[in-house]
């Protein structure tokens, strides 16, 4: 009988998967914390991100080692949407404890360093070298993506590498294309980021990578835009970390800058070799480091942690899946629909300033129409008259030009806009006509022409 999953709040979101915190419950009634990855809903018609999905969770069965986050299940509901769950490792990532040490204004212990990277070598040369216990053929797993994210601390101290998402190995139906570039651009070898093939000293790059930047508390790799990080992996020109930090031994920056040759030939040919040679160091030196110091620099950290989350607005498991769903039904939605004139999805409000009062232009005609009459501005097509500067009415020309949906409005019911000479003549309740500018002037044109006719048609009459 498989154990039921609760989830009880997120964790984090990457590009392709997110991560819950959860509850796994047996039938007998045991709890156990887990962390549940889902693919990204977004993702779930995409067939080769979901291979990927599935590359990692084959892989991960394969890798049980103390410095592995282990994976218990895979499942997929009848949606497709596909689970990872896996061991939850209460603590924080290497990402944050090197931030929380930048906030104090300093960096983390050579010392300390080193045990953590030692630790990371332990993990890497159990899976380069992993065979397939059914076949006993070796695997080939390179992690492609050591980057201070996918280092995890526990509270007691413990180290663990996560996500081999975009791990290579020879179980993958996921074939990587020629010439695609995975992984941190930061954190890339140089025959990585020329996109041709790599092998499992590309991971031990990327130990060197993180080996530097926390001794220098910089960054190595990194440009402006992402082909400019690029290029800088690729020419993997490396700066001297004693003109950064004098604390670092020669023999030390040695160890780092052999980690970090640009020919692969030239690097440690094993995680293990590069994790002896840091120990190495440490022993030379008589340093002391064990977990009991890591733990403390991490419940440190995750009291930063926690300090910022009590400080952000509060949102429920339930919250947070309604908002999801919520995103995912916007989304579907265009934000524009060119030529849509009804006021649909992708239509603009009207600006109260661009509304035009009908009101005024019943008035102008001396006519007494309900309000409810009156069309609404988005449902109508031809221009109404206006007022030219002068102030004088005068009928309105139609207006065969473009208007955006909303602007157009329709005079009143039962109007000719055509007929000027009519809305010119129409009285209003009082018998009186409105308008008596250049209208006026008109109608003794017109009595004038009535009565020199009538003078005419006499004089012809009576010769």
């Amino acid at each position: 009988m498989r154990d039921r999953y609760t989830i009880t709040e997120r964790l984090d979101q990457g590009g392709m998967a997110e991560v819950f915190r959860g509850v796994a419950e047996s039938i007998q009634g045991f709890k156990k914390n887990v962390a549940i990855k889902r693919i990204l809903p977004s993702l779930t018609k995409n067939q080769k991100f979901v291979s990927m999905f599935l590359d990692e969770a084959r892989l991960s069965l394969y890798l049980q080692h103390a410095n592995i986050v282990q994976v218990f299940d895979i499942s997929k509901t009848p949606d497709n949407a596909y689970f990872l769950v896996m061991e939850y490792v209460d603590g924080c990532n290497l990402k944050a404890l090197i931030e929380r040490q930048k906030q104090r204004n300093k960096r983390i212990e050579p010392a300390h360093t080193i045990y953590l990277m030692i630790e990371c070598c332990k993990a890497l040369n159990y899976a380069h070298f992993l065979d397939n216990p059914e076949t006993n053929e070796p695997l080939n797993i390179v992690h492609r993506d050591i980057s201070p994210p996918n280092i995890l601390l526990s509270k007691n101290g413990e180290v663990k590498l996560v996500d081999f998402g975009l791990a290579k190995a020879n179980s993958q139906i996921e074939s990587t294309d020629p010439g695609v570039v995975k992984g941190k651009f930061s954190y890339l070898s140089p025959e990585a980021a020329s996109g041709i093939d790599v092998d499992h000293r590309a991971d031990v790059f990327a130990v060197g990578i993180i080996l530097w930047e926390m001794f220098t508390g910089r960054r190595l790799f990194f440009g402006d835009t992402d082909y400019q990080t690029v290029e800088l992996v690729r020419q993997a020109r490396v700066p001297s970390i004693a003109a950064i930090n004098p604390e670092i031994e020669p023999e030390l920056e040695g160890v780092v800058r052999k980690a970090l040759a640009r020919d692969p030939d030239d690097r440690y040919q094993s995680a293990a070799d590069l994790g002896d040679a840091l120990a190495q160091f440490l022993f030379s030196r008589r340093m002391k480091v064990t977990a009991r110091d890591i733990a403390g620099l991490v419940r440190d950290t995750q009291m930063e942690l926690m300090r910022k989350r009590s400080a952000e607005p509060k949102e429920s498991i339930i919250d947070a899946l309604i908002n999801d769903e919520v995103a995912k039904l916007t989304s579907l939605v265009p934000e524009h629909e060119e030529g849509d004139g009804e006021g649909g999805a992708g239509s603009q409000s009207l600006d109260p300033k661009e509304f035009i009062d009908t009101a005024g232009w019943v008035s102008d005609f001396g006519i007494d129409v309900p309000s409810s009459a009156i069309p609404r501005p988005d449902a109508a097509k031809a221009a109404p008259p206006r007022k030219d500067g002068g102030g004088a009415a005068r009928p309105a020309k139609k207006d065969t030009s473009p208007r955006p949906p909303g602007r157009g409005v329709a005079p009143p019911a039962g109007h000719n806009p055509e007929d000027g000479l009519s809305a010119m003549l129409e009285p209003d309740k009082t018998g009186l006509h409105k308008n008596t500018g250049g209208n006026g002037l008109l109608l003794v044109i017109l009595l004038l022409l009535v009565v020199g006719a009538g003078v005419g048609v006499g004089i012809f009459l009576f010769r």
